[in-house]
């Protein structure tokens, strides 16, 4: 699952060199912190929000098929 978020954001930015997803493995759900560039925070957000929320279904979508909960944060 990691993998899959690190490929997703360095699909869409600029500075895929800067891209680092952390997992954070809780007792239901797994935690994935993904920090990219400052110029680049805007391209993983989208607008208002759209791009953040497709990569968040796809990776709930990918969790699921695996039986498990996954949720990512973006961090600055």
């Amino acid at each position: 699952m990691r993998e899959f978020v690190e490929y997703i954001a360095k699909s869409i930015v600029d500075n895929p060199d800067d891209v680092t997803v952390e997992e954070v493995i809780g007792s239901r759900t797994t935690v994935y912190e993904l920090r990219v560039a400052q110029s680049d925070l805007g391209k993983v957000i989208g607008k208002a929000g759209v791009t953040a929320k497709s990569i968040r279904v796809l990776l709930s979508a990918a969790a699921a098929r695996q039986g498990k909960r996954a949720v990512l944060e973006i961090l600055e």
